[in-house]
């Protein structure tokens, strides 16, 4: 019938938890309560948290819906297939609590993606699974004849593991004439004493034999019992009596051993041994308190003995019994509370419960990395904790709504290329006088995303690349750096190709994708491809993939590998001989004839060298190695002969020089022939002097409006751009650019000039009182004596050219 009393109270409680739990779930959200009394079954459910909590049922399982902490060897688990919080292990409220009133276990619970953490209190309450009980069975008691009505003798209580209605509520005493029994209450615990109701008569009854019954308050009840055996004894009629009944002192925690916490003091009216008094505890008292503090038997001084700690027991209460030497002794008793105050002895203690130790550095502001809690051992300030970060970390604590808790979340953007790795320090420290201080580190790496494109050095890029590479062979190499890492950081080049403009060089070059080593598919004319230019992509392995670009300006260097082409003397067959006649009467210096010649290198490659090679009388006639013309050193003599041979070498200056040779045969004739001869000619060549005059207008005129219009080019482009001159002037692919190309003419006394396209773009010709003259700028000029003799050379030409 108690049972079922029992199970309907249970009930009952149990809806209005739930009850409770609907009307403020929007309140408290992150924390619930239950209820649950001990010594229930195994299996039993306590309440579904996730419901009640407000979590998807079916994704517990793989948000690891778990408990981390506050209960005491897995006395609850929760079940993660339907949130059911149930009974793990059988639970004994009086081991877990140790006779507290209230006895609350507090659990968390976590869940993961995303991290959240819940709390739910449950308390366990008492069910009267113990009975009172009394340490000795058996309780002896000396009581003087004398001893008059109302003496009050202390029994021992009885103590009942139980709390509040099922603790000890009452007393009973067996049916006697002489004692009654008097209960009284000395803060939570009930007193029993014997009360001597009429004397006593040794002679009579030297025994009493009594039966103390201790009855708990629970349903149903449960009882304990005491013998008491009362010896009647001679008269020692005065009881030692105590200043005071119930003692009270503080004392710190952590006081050294031996340091007095207070004197109990009895006095005894009568004489002799009957009025000396000694004391004792009592010996219903907790073994632990033998253990922390001792008595002095004969000042009645307690002394500590052992460790004194706040954090182990805050209230120590001991009985003290004083008892003379009479025959028989007399006894009497007091309470003594001692209240031990907390010292700031406990650090702070720190947990962190963390998802992970690698942050990914795109996580937005605000994103959760771990949970701190931190927990104080000491009480009131000395429990009371203030969190904080090392300096110049991107992250911050935020607290939560439970005192103590902080979420570790980042504060501003991350960038690993910056900072790949954090130690983050955190300080928790109390607010006791002295505070105390606990340190954590928690590391955090920073992992990469594909935030960075590639990066070339230098953009654009130069090659300067020699006229007749092998085809196939590798020409350049280009190379670019990602502050990535892993597949974000692994580069494939290629090269950007469909342009199809007439300078689209691609399609002959093709490129290593992994080291970025460009090959030519063919080989490169210098005398048809000046410079040409082509765009090289890097792109990373990340996802997305980001890339960049670089352009390669390539410009083709001349070699020598044009042989001197002889112009002029030509003869009809093609080959390079040619006839002059000239009157035996001319006078020394006389010009005979000019060897042109044609070279299509540039630079020294194409700077051409006249030497005689083979000559018939070298005292008759000299050659100028730099223009070509043969004149005579002397006049002619009658032995001298009529017909000379000249072979003339014309040679270019590369590294390893090419040459031809032109052959003229000079015929010595008396003056009349000679005279004859050029009548003769004059007829012809009038005839094509007017045909070369016409077309040297229309050359000329193209020629100076070419002139006009590149000068003003060059001028723009000398307003637009940086003074830079290392290649703007290479732009032009048409032109080859020899030092000095130009193809002359001779009709009898009259010389004419061709100036042909290939002289280098940025010259032009200056006229000035001695001539005109081929004008490099400067950024070109070097300063060699070699150029400068090369500079002598075209002025002559053009000068010669002029004065025509």
């Amino acid at each position: 019938m108690g049972d079922g009393r029992q199970r309907r109270r249970w009930e009952y409680w149990w809806v209005a938890v739930r009850f409770s739990l609907l009307c403020f779930g929007e309140q408290v959200s992150a924390q619930i309560r239950y209820s649950i009394p001990e010594e229930v079954k195994e299996g039993s459910v306590v309440g579904n948290v996730a419901k009640d909590l407000g979590l998807d049922v079916s994704t517990l399982v793989e948000r690891r819906f778990r408990i981390v902490s506050g209960s005491k060897e897995d006395i609850f688990q929760v079940n993660q297939n339907n949130g059911v919080l149930y009974v793990h292990k059988n639970i004994d409220r009086e081991e877990l609590c140790d006779g507290n009133i209230a006895c609350l276990i507090n659990l968390k619970m976590v869940v993961e993606n995303p991290l959240e953490i819940h709390y739910a209190g449950i308390e366990i309450t008492d069910v009267n699974d113990n009975s009172p009980n009394f340490q000795e069975k058996d309780k002896l008691v000396d009581i003087s004849e004398s001893t008059l009505s109302g003496k009050r003798l202390q029994l021992p209580a009885a103590r009942d593991p139980d709390v509040g209605v099922n603790a000890v509520r009452v007393y009973k005493l067996s049916h006697n004439e002489h004692f009654d029994l008097q209960i009284r209450d000395r803060g939570e615990d009930k007193i029993p004493f014997l009360v001597l109701q009429k004397p006593l008569d040794r002679e009579k009854q030297s025994e009493h034999r009594l039966v103390l019954t201790a009855v708990d308050g629970g349903s149903p009840q449960r009882s304990g019992t005491l013998n008491v055996t009362i010896t009647v004894l001679d008269s020692n009629d005065n009881n030692p009596v105590f200043s005071h009944e119930v003692y009270s002192v503080t004392l710190p925690e952590n006081v050294q051993p031996g340091t007095i916490v207070l004197n109990v003091k009895a006095t005894d009216l009568d004489d002799g041994s009957n009025g000396d008094v000694e004391y004792l505890f009592g010996s219903e008292l907790l073994p632990k308190i033998y253990d922390v503090f001792s008595l002095d038997k004969a000042t009645g001084a307690i002394h500590v003995k052992g460790y004194v700690d706040f954090e182990d027991i805050d209230t120590y209460k001991l009985d003290v019994h004083a008892t003379d030497k009479g025959q028989p002794p007399m006894s009497t008793d007091c309470r003594v509370i001692i209240k031990i105050l907390d010292l700031n002895d406990n650090k702070p203690e720190i947990e962190v419960t963390s998802l992970s130790s690698m942050v990914s550095e795109d996580s937005k502001p605000g994103t959760i990395i771990s949970l701190i809690s931190v927990t104080d051992k000491d009480s009131g300030n000395n429990c009371k904790v203030l969190c904080g970060l090392s300096d110049d970390v991107p992250f911050e604590l935020k607290p939560s709504y439970q005192d103590n808790v902080y979420s570790l979340v980042t504060k501003q953007r991350l960038d690993r290329e910056l900072v790949s790795h954090y130690d983050i320090t955190i300080t928790a420290t109390d607010c006791g006088q002295p505070p105390l201080s606990t340190f954590k580190t928690l590391s955090v790496q920073i992992s990469d995303v594909n935030d960075n494109s590639p990066e070339f050095s230098q953009n654009p890029l130069q090659l300067y690349l020699v006229e007749n590479n092998a085809p196939g062979a590798s020409i350049f190499s280009v190379s670019a750096s990602d502050k990535d890492l892993n597949e974000n950081a692994a580069i494939s080049y290629h090269i950007v190709r469909g342009e199809g403009t007439q300078n689209d060089m691609t399609s002959f070059l093709n490129i290593n994708s992994d080291n970025g080593h460009i090959s030519a598919l063919k080989s490169f004319d210098f005398e048809t491809l000046k410079t040409f230019k082509f765009q090289v992509a890097a792109t990373d392995s990340g996802t997305p993939s980001l890339s960049s670009d670089v352009t390669v300006n390539v410009f083709i260097l001349d070699q020598n590998d044009n042989a001197p082409v002889i112009l002029y003397p030509v003869s009809a067959n093609g080959s390079a001989e040619g006839v002059e006649e000239i009157p035996r009467n001319v006078n020394a210096g006389h010009l005979v004839t000019k060897v042109r010649a044609y070279d299509a290198d540039i630079g020294y490659n194409g700077w051409l060298l006249f030497s005689l090679q083979e000559v018939t009388d070298h005292s008759l006639f000299a050659l100028d190695r730099y223009t070509g013309q043969i004149r005579t050193l002397r006049s002619f003599t009658e032995t001298d002969e009529a017909e000379h041979k000249l072979v003339i070498l014309v040679k270019d200056n590369g590294n390893v020089s090419l040459s031809a040779t032109a052959t003229v045969i000079i015929k010595v004739v008396e003056p009349k022939e000679a005279f004859a001869a050029s009548d003769v000619k004059s007829s012809v060549k009038d005839e094509e002097e007017n045909s070369v005059t016409f077309y040297l207008i229309i050359t000329l005129g193209s020629v100076s409006t070419l002139f006009l219009i590149s000068i003003v080019v060059l001028i723009v482009m000398q307003c637009s751009k940086p003074t830079d001159y290392s290649s703007k002037y290479l732009q032009d692919t048409n032109n080859d650019g020899t030092l000095c190309h130009s193809i002359q003419y001779r009709s009898g006394d009259n010389r004419y000039m061709l100036v042909g396209p290939r002289m280098s773009i940025g010259s032009t010709i200056v006229p000035g009182i001695n001539g005109n003259t081929l004008v490099v700028p400067s950024e070109q000029r070097r300063a060699s004596g070699e150029q400068r003799m090369l500079a002598m050379v075209l002025n002559y030409q053009l000068t010669d050219y002029f004065s025509w």
